[in-house]
């Protein structure tokens, strides 16, 4: 009996008709209890409408043709036509920090001289407001006199290094010639060299006494330098002065300004010069370290 009832029960519900959408009734209390035996069609389904949106292609109110849109700020107007690109033969080139070192400790380079018509090398350079023309070739010898020692202190101050054991012996042919274009390759690499404050090293050791300047060389290099290089020497310092070379500047007193004697310092060993300034790009002669 117990069978027969169950049939009837499902057979009844069964045969009653789907009620409409229409006829669910909805509260808007939340349900205190939960329905297990609740049909699918008798929960609650939230639907979400979308807002209205006009994606007409007219330039009308709230198109996305329309000028609101379309405005753009003058410095984001880009012509595509002016952009360059680049072509199969360009090539990128990272610099590490030690290459930009190395054009930092550079003079200027060979690649900078020009051939004559008889094979003879020179370098045109401004010094002052003057055009001059070094020889190369008579002072390819040397040109190790003065090299880049690097910076000390805050800044791009420059370590100028002056080694008087590379100037030429006097006795040799052609030394004014020589010292004159010598002279004047010192002072255009102390123009590209410098571009704030400096400081010069005067290396005198291993230097026999023929090979030292004389007065009127030093009295010509000194006035042809220009007020901003004067201005901006620090300091003059000469490592392992020797009699002559006191001797030397003593009597360049007269034609030398008082504040640039008082920027001459003395220093007898190269312990004591690495106690002033950074030695790790000084480059010191062999001659001198002995």
């Amino acid at each position: 009996m117990a069978i027969c009832g169950y049939i009837y029960h499902i057979y009844v519900s069964l045969s009653r008709p789907l009620p409409e959408d229409g006829d669910i009734e909805t509260s808007c209390d939340p349900p205190t209890t939960l329905a297990v035996g609740e049909t699918m069609a008798q929960r609650k389904r939230r639907t979400l409408v979308a807002p209205e949106m006009n994606l007409s292609l007219d330039q009308s109110e709230g198109s996305v043709l329309s000028d609101d849109f379309l405005e753009t700020p003058d410095d984001l107007d880009i012509n595509v036509d002016d952009i360059e690109t680049p072509d199969e033969t360009d090539s990128l080139e990272f610099i590490t920090k030690s290459q930009t070192r190395e054009v930092k400790m550079r003079l200027p380079g060979e690649g900078e001289e020009e051939r004559d018509a008889s094979g003879r090398l020179w370098r045109t350079v401004i010094i002052g407001d003057q055009e001059q023309r070094i020889d190369m070739q008579v002072i390819r010898p040397y040109l190790r006199v003065v090299t880049h020692g690097g910076y000390y202190g805050e800044g791009l101050n420059a370590i100028i290094v002056f080694a008087a054991c590379y100037l030429p012996d006097s006795s040799c042919e052609d030394y004014t010639y020589i010292m004159e274009n010598l002279f004047l390759y010192v002072i255009s690499s102390l123009e590209l060299l410098v571009a704030e404050d400096y400081m010069i090293i005067y290396l005198n050791g291993a230097t026999p006494r023929r090979k030292m300047p004389g007065i009127s060389w030093l009295k010509r290099c000194y006035q042809m330098i220009d007020r901003r290089l004067r201005k901006n020497l620090k300091c003059l310092i000469i490592a392992h002065p020797s009699w002559f070379i006191r001797t030397v500047l003593a009597i360049s007193r007269p034609f030398i300004s008082v504040k640039f004697m008082d920027k001459i310092r003395y220093v007898h060993t190269l312990e004591e010069l690495g106690q002033i300034i950074p030695m790790e790009h000084v480059q010191i002669p062999e001659c001198v370290l002995q």
